[in-house]
């Protein structure tokens, strides 16, 4: 093998090595644009609770429901988990857990796309959503909700 060919072999490999770096690095960069999670002002996340402790957390089935969206096309997958004021209200909760999903499938079920696809909107839809299951709750309260999945499709 003659040394130029050699030569031209090195770099062109270290040229297509040079191309595939800048393009992870284009491609890291758009995929953190994109995170919410990586812009500390985009997403402040609060805590209900001075002392730091987590009530009891109630994990509940996905909700796969269709959205408000004209077309009947467009469906939403959530995976929530409920924190719930001391083991009274989990009791409670628990007993109350068809009505619960109940309302949780109804309120998913009336939203547009648009009116929750940004973190504001997200914020919102806990926040009615936890309202809406602590009006039918006497002994405890929801604390808390987290969505484990949000899946739009």
């Amino acid at each position: 093998m003659s040394t130029k060919l050699l030569i031209i072999i090195i770099v062109v490999v270290l040229l297509l090595m040079g191309l595939m770096g800048a393009g992870f690095f284009i491609m890291m960069n758009k995929m953190n644009e994109n995170n919410p999670q990586g812009n500390d002002d985009a997403l402040k996340l609060t805590s209900n609770h001075a002392d730091g402790k987590l009530g009891p957390i109630l994990s509940l089935s996905n909700f796969i429901v269709n959205t408000a969206d004209k077309g009947g096309n467009r469906y939403l997958r959530v995976k929530i988990d409920l924190e719930v004021s001391g083991n009274e209200g989990l009791e409670e909760v628990n007993r109350k857990i068809s009505m619960i999903k109940d309302n949780i499938l109804m309120i998913l079920s009336s939203k547009k796309i648009s009116e929750i696809i940004e973190v504001e909107g997200k914020i919102g839809l806990r926040d009615e959503i936890i309202s809406a299951l602590n009006v039918n709750l006497s002994k405890g309260s929801i604390v808390n909700l987290y969505f484990t999945e949000f899946v739009i499709q």
